[in-house]
Formats: structure tokens, sequence, C-alpha cells
């Protein structure tokens, strides 16, 4: 089993401020790290920080913040901010997120993701050690930036990556890649282009509760949502789901939701949620980590008769 074990913060049924006493419990529970995010909800940075004080010890990372959301330089300045409240305690994960959250809701231009999630970490290498920036980048430029206070340790750095390209940048520059929605036999493939020296987080939804259909049913709005983005379209076409997949993609093109949900087939939810009882969702935890998974980060569902309090007990490496 891995040392790593990661949760998701806040939790998906109360706020941030709600989420503090069971934040504080999770190093007792034998968790390791704490992720955020960055959609629609809590920023990706505020979580952390607070977590950094209700739970000293944890390794707090974002999960990921967008490298467009941000100028460069302010995306610096909260890195460092973070890395300052926890040294080496702080791993900045970024990525392009998606047109939606990018284009739609933060108005701001979603272009060539690849090339600007390379230049912005390009530029944080250099900003977080304490350098003095004048740089042109393919796809921006910075004049003579330099962080007024360079954290004493600078965060590691990770990238959202999904495919073998971004793969490979996260291989060969930063020191770690982040994935999200995949099957502990997909961990096989992606550990394969990634190499087996650089880390790999991922982002596993866990549901305990014995009652598959609800899984499913909820299942497959959660999979609707994502995998109908053109980067996890991609992905799963990569990973070998695209034919079954298909129909999905063809209903929901064409304006028909509830034909998309329901051409999700039942194996697709089972293999890309974790569901079962505590001991059948550790296992299959388990065999993520057996495939190449340094660092599991488990995002528990809601899903009926378990709270989310008790998911986060029952799922802890102590409870097993």
């Amino acid at each position: 089993m891995t040392q790593n074990w990661g949760m998701t913060i806040p939790f998906s049924d109360r706020s941030l401020a709600a989420s503090k006493e069971l934040i504080a419990e999770l190093p007792a529970l034998g968790y390791t790290d704490a992720w955020s995010a960055e959609v629609n909800g809590a920023d990706g940075f505020m979580p952390l920080a607070m977590a950094g004080e209700w739970a000293p010890g944890l390794r707090l990372g974002s999960a990921i913040v967008p490298v467009f959301t941000r100028g460069p330089g302010l995306l610096a300045m909260s890195a460092a901010t973070l890395a300052d409240l926890a040294p080496d305690r702080f791993v900045l994960g970024i990525g392009s997120s998606s047109p939606a959250v990018v284009g739609r809701w933060n108005a701001v231009e979603f272009a060539r993701p690849y090339q600007r999630t390379r230049d912005t970490l390009r530029f944080l290498r250099k900003a977080l050690a304490g350098e003095k920036v004048s740089e042109r980048y393919e796809t921006f430029e910075i004049k003579g930036f330099k962080l007024e206070r360079a954290p004493r340790v600078a965060p590691k750095i990770v990238l959202a990556a999904l495919r073998p390209r971004m793969l490979h940048l996260a291989a060969s520059e930063a020191d770690g890649a982040i994935t999200n929605w995949l099957s502990p036999e997909d961990v096989r493939k992606v550990r394969a282009e990634l190499g087996g020296e650089t880390e790999l987080i991922a982002r596993l939804f866990v549901c305990v509760t014995e009652d598959a259909d609800r899984v499913r049913e909820l299942g497959r709005w959660m999979l609707a949502a994502y995998l109908t983005v053109p980067a996890y379209a991609a992905f799963h076409d990569w990973l070998g789901r695209g034919e079954v997949l298909r129909p999905m993609h063809e209903a929901w093109a064409a304006g028909d939701r509830q034909a998309a949900l329901k051409a999700i087939p039942d194996e697709v939810v089972d293999a890309l949620i974790v569901h079962g009882d505590a001991a059948t969702c550790r296992a299959r935890i388990a065999e993520y980590v057996a495939n190449g998974l340094d660092t599991p980060v488990l995002a528990p569902v809601p899903g009926g008769e378990v709270s989310i309090d008790q998911a986060v007990r029952a799922l802890a490496p102590k409870a097993s």
C-alpha cells in the first residue's frame, strides 16, 4: 500500500467553514494529504490555507488551479503564500481546466492549453525560486516580475495530465501528474507513459453504499458532466472506451440529455466510481495503488445511508 492517502476538501455536503472538525480529524485517521479543487465552488487555495491551520502535518495540494484564470504573477503569489504557511508541505497542482470553466465562466480565451500549461510551469519554476523573470514565452510575456518574498522552500509543482503529451511534460519538467476519472486497469497505461519515478496522483470518487442501482443513477450524471468535456472525451478514447461511449456522445451532441445518460453502460460506471461497503471500497482503492498510483485522493460521494463523516472514517487507512 502507498504511504499517501489523500482526502478532497472541503467536503461535498458542506461549506468550508462547516468542514473544520472533520478536516482536523484527518491526521488521526491516517490521512496524509488534503487536496482542493477549483471549478465553481470553493477556490483552490483558501481550503488549503485553513487546513494548514486546522490539521498541521497534512500535505496540502491543489488539484487543480487553472493556468488561464489567474495571471502568472498572481498564481506565483498565491503559491508562495501557501508555501510560506506550510513549508515543504504544499504542492501546487496546475492545469488547463476546460473551455466551460475558462471561457464561459471566467471570460478568458481558452487557447493552446498544452503550451499555456508548459509556459506557466516554466515561469513558476523561476518565480518561486526567487528569480526576477523577464521572458517571452510562447503564450505570454513577463516583464520584470519578482516575488517580494519568495518561499523558503519552493513548492513542488504537479500537472493535470490525461494523455501522453502532457504526461511526458509532467515527467520531464514537473514533480508529478494528476489524473482523474480512470479505473485501476487504466492506471497501468497512464503509468507506462509517465514512467516509474514521477509521482502519480488521482482523485477517486467513492460512494460507500451497497445500493449499486443508486450509485449507477448518480454516477451517470457525474460521468456525463465530465466525459463530454473534450479533454476527457479524448482521454477515454485513448484509454479504449471510444466505441462504448459513442452513443452517449451522439445523444449529448443532439441535445438529448436523458438518452445520453441511459447510453452509459453499468460497467463504465462501475469501472470509474468506487462503490460498495467500506471494505470493498478500500480493496478497490488498493487495486489502483497496486497498478501504479502513488497518491489516491478520495472524494466521498453521498450515497444515502452512509454519511460523508462515516465514509471518511470508514475509508481511512486506520480503519482497515
